[in-house]
């Protein structure tokens, strides 16, 4: 291995390592900015309460832009009735609806199981939004959070709920299932006595996330602000106090508070909660004034795990005259990270799924993905089918690039004679290499493409197959879990054992004797040894569709190797270099004259 490829080899191992700690981690810098933030939202909220005292006088809506802060506690309601719970049902999901504030209690989705066990084919997953139920109101005056709304059928498999308070405010809501885990929920408040009602700016919660099983789930919350330059927010990044990040899914984090909250100022176009595979969003038809998230730790777990993560909305308040009526309209989405999903859903909502910088190339991945495994109905073997894929379409650059690496190993006498003859002359030096290159149509870099180009297909890979929803549980011949580590033996052995990334380091180790050697040989034998022991501990608590998928790469490529050795080569793609003559002292003078 020449200096050239050993500078590129470090740098793509160095890019990667920076990646994979970005990814994980956020330097202290960066925490140091979110501390300050959260000080200066801080000092902002209690400006914000001054101000909002003293302007107790002022119009409804003028009172709206100052109410940032979560209202005071309100006594629960005097309960007259008892509480009522109806379900809307569709093949997707199961909707618990309570007469209790007329929230919503918990979405019980029948096609995703809750555990890996075969056993538990009929344990569906559950998504408890209490305490803190969905779709709650607080901060309306005579509206207990839990008040006792009526319900009534609606048509197109709805529920009509409604509340009137001894005023005369007539607050009616309509949630509606729809297809594709969306609800759709229509909130009209209506004045039915005869003066004016005001009603003030107020809350909506959007119930609770909790964590899933895995030791690799995950919390956190995105945003999409209203602004000329608004962006996707996805606060785990920007707030790695709140969410608290671990290093390499090693077990070590930044520890957390029990709970925190974090407010944010501003209309947004959704709000959205999520944990590793699922995800409830928020869009509503109105302007927002503000929202805040709350995360609480699970006090049992590592320290940087949470249990829980909250979230509500704030809206302005309003003056009703006599008949008077306003109406907000909510779009929900609660079900499975599921790309094709949010897409139709909207307003960049794809960008929950994470994708980043290679998101070009991530959402590609997917639905080729689940073509093959409409194919073939294992998603170990759609890994394979794309890895192939992935080769087939790199295979002119790969063979190039053996080839080259073929064609350096064959020039290599003369340029080390060149060395010898130029190691005082440096500019001289790297003239002759070049000319020599230049003459047998050698490229340095040629060698390296493969290298550049799997980085990228490596890192959109990673990302696709960490929150890829159907990976979760999909079994493929040991393998329970392609979304997981293997973890055979979990219990049994001192450390789970995991095959695929044992069975990637020795393909890797047979890839690396067979690519054609050049350079030091002592150096060439210690990357031979390395890189594979590099890899297997960055692969070891990866999911084992990645390990499956590098290590079915590393195959087809070992095979392609063994092809290229045994195809003779013709004259023209052979470079006949003779061993360099030894120079004697003559010689060297009459060269120097």
């Amino acid at each position: 291995m020449n200096r050239t490829e050993k500078l590129i080899v470090g740098l793509l191992f160095f890019t990667l390592l920076a990646w994979l700690w970005h990814s994980n981690n956020i330097n202290s810098k960066e925490q140091a900015q979110a501390a300050a933030a959260r000080r200066a939202a801080a000092t902002n909220t209690t400006m914000a309460v001054a101000t909002a005292e003293a302007a107790k006088n002022l119009l409804p809506t003028a009172q709206a832009e100052l109410s940032t802060v979560a209202p005071a506690p309100v006594a629960p309601a005097l309960h007259l009735l008892p509480e009522e719970t109806r379900t809307l049902q569709s093949a997707e999901m199961h909707l618990q609806i309570s007469s209790r504030g007329a929230t919503l209690r918990s979405a019980t989705l029948p096609t995703y199981r809750a555990h890996a066990h075969p056993n538990k084919l009929i344990d569906p997953v559950v998504l408890d939004f209490a305490p803190q139920s969905a779709l709650a109101l607080t901060g309306l005056p005579d509206v207990p959070a839990d008040a006792d709304y009526s319900m009534t059928p609606g048509s197109n498999n709805s529920l009509v709920l409604t509340f009137v308070t001894p005023l005369g405010l007539r607050v009616e809501r309509t949630i509606t299932l729809r297809q594709h885990h969306q609800v759709l929920v229509t909130d009209r408040f209506a004045n039915t006595a005869e003066l004016p009602i005001k009603i003030a700016p107020h809350w909506l919660s959007l119930g609770t996330m909790y964590r899933g099983h895995s030791k690799n789930d995950e919390l956190s919350a995105d945003t999409f602000a209203i602004a000329p330059e608004g962006k996707v927010r996805h606060w785990s990044g920007e707030l790695p106090a709140l969410f608290g990040v671990s290093s390499f899914g090693c077990g070590a984090g930044r520890p957390l508070a029990d709970t925190i909250q974090q407010s944010v100022t501003g209309a947004q176009h959704w709000v959205a909660l999520k944990s590793r595979f699922f995800v409830q969003t928020f869009a509503p038809d109105s302007a927002t004034t503000a929202m805040r998230i709350e995360a609480a730790r699970d006090p049992l777990a590592a320290p940087f795990a949470l249990s829980n993560i909250q979230a509500a909305v704030s809206f302005p308040g309003a003056l009703l005259t006599q008949g008077e009526s306003i109406e907000r309209r909510y779009e929900l989405y609660i079900g499975p990270k599921k790309l094709s999903y949010l897409q139709e859903l909207g307003q960049r909502r794809d960008e929950i799924m994470e994708f980043g910088f290679f998101a070009w190339f991530c959402k590609p991945l997917v639905p080729l993905l689940n073509f093959f495994y409409r194919v073939i109905p294992n998603y170990g073997v759609a890994i394979i089918l794309l890895t192939l894929l992935v080769r087939i379409i790199f295979w002119p650059l790969t063979h190039k690039s053996t080839e080259s690496a073929k064609r350096m190993r064959d020039v290599q006498p003369k340029i080390k004679a060149i060395q010898e003859q130029f190691k005082d002359e440096p500019h001289k030096l790297q003239h002759e290499i070049w000319r020599v290159y230049k003459e047998h149509k050698v490229n340095p870099f040629s060698s390296c493409l493969p290298m550049l180009v799997q980085i990228p297909v490596f890192i959109a890979l990673y990302t696709v197959l960490r929150s890829a929803v159907e990976l979760r549980f999909a079994p493929f011949l040991w393998v329970a879990d392609l979304s997981e580590p293997e973890n055979l033996f979990a219990g049994v052995l001192p450390f789970s054992l995991n095959i695929l990334p044992l069975a990637m380091a020795a393909v890797t180790i047979v890839q690396s004797k067979l690519t054609p050697a050049m350079g030091d040989p002592m150096q060439q034998k210690m990357m031979t040894w390395m890189m594979p022991l590099m890899m297997l501990f960055f692969f070891y608590s990866m999911p084992a569709a990645l390990s499956l998928y590098w290590t079915i790469s590393t195959i087809l490529a070992i095979a392609q190797l063994w092809w290229q050795q045994r195809t003779p080569r013709t004259e023209a793609e052979a470079i006949l270099v003779p061993e360099p003559e030894k120079m004697t002292r003559q010689m060297r003078r009459r060269m120097e004259r």
